[in-house]
C-alpha cells in the first residue's frame, strides 16, 4: 500500500496543485484514464470545500489530502481542521443535507453534492479533530511491461 500526503495552507490558488497532484497520482495507482476527470473534479470541489471551511472559521492549519493507493481500490481523502461533535451522527457535518437532498441550496451543500455525484464511494465524517471526506474509485491494474 503506497501513501502520498499532501499538505497546503488554506488559499484557493493551491487547490489546483492538489488536483494535478491527485490526478498524477491515481493515474500511476491504475485508476481508469476516463475516471481521472472525475477524480480532478472531485478533489477539487473537496479541497476547495475545505478551504473554505478553514477561511471562513480562522483556521490557520493547512488542509490535508492523503491519497492511499491499495490494491484494487485508490482513496483520497481531504481533511479540514473544523472541529465537530465527537462521534456525531453524519447530519451534523456540514453540507451533508445537500447529498440527502438535492433541491438544498448553499456553497457548502453544493459542494458535497456535486462529490457524491462524481464518486460513487464517498465517505464524510466529522469529530472533534476535524472533518473528512473520503473518496474511493476501483483500480484497473495495467500488466507489466515487458522488459527488455
Amino acid at each position: 500500500m503506497a501513501t502520498v500526503e499532501l499538505r497546503f495552507s488554506a488559499q484557493p490558488e493551491h487547490v489546483r496543485t492538489a488536483r494535478l497532484v491527485a490526478a498524477a497520482v491515481a493515474r500511476r495507482a491504475g485508476v481508469e484514464e476516463a475516471v481521472l476527470d472525475e477524480v480532478r473534479l472531485a478533489v477539487g470541489e473537496a479541497c476547495s470545500r475545505a478551504v473554505g471551511l478553514h477561511r471562513s472559521n480562522g483556521i490557520t492549519a493547512p488542509v490535508r489530502v492523503v491519497l492511499i493507493e491499495e490494491e484494487k481500490l485508490f482513496s483520497i481523502e481531504v481533511g479540514d481542521e473544523l472541529p465537530g461533535p465527537a462521534g456525531a451522527p453524519a447530519d451534523a457535518v456540514p453540507g451533508i443535507e445537500a447529498v440527502l437532498d438535492p433541491d438544498i441550496e448553499g456553497e457548502d451543500e453544493m459542494g458535497l453534492a456535486v462529490i457524491s455525484g462524481l464518486v460513487d464511494d464517498v465517505e464524510v465524517t466529522s469529530g472533534e479533530a476535524g472533518g473528512t471526506i473520503r473518496m474511493t474509485w476501483p483500480v484497473a491494474r495495467v500488466s507489466a511491461l515487458p522488459q527488455s
